[in-house]
């Protein structure tokens, strides 16, 4: 389960760290700093994917903790 968990996670933090940059590009109140709030903004969509990954992982392996192979 783990190595599902790895290319979920790989998927689903680019797509979170690409929301999150979207969001910061277009709230004005984060726009207007930018270049400093990119990276916490990418850092936190790529953290949130983590526990996410898991959660979908879990979910392939039909709801089991251990995988059959």
């Amino acid at each position: 389960m783990f190595k599902v968990s790895v290319l979920v996670w790989i998927m689903l933090g680019t797509v979170l760290a690409g929301v999150s940059l979207i969001v910061v590009l277009m709230v004005p109140s984060f726009a207007a700093d930018a270049i400093r709030n990119i990276p916490y903004a990418v850092a936190v969509g790529f953290a949130l994917a983590m526990p996410l990954s898991y959660l979908v992982a879990r979910q392939i392996n039909g709801g089991q903790g251990v995988s059959k192979a």
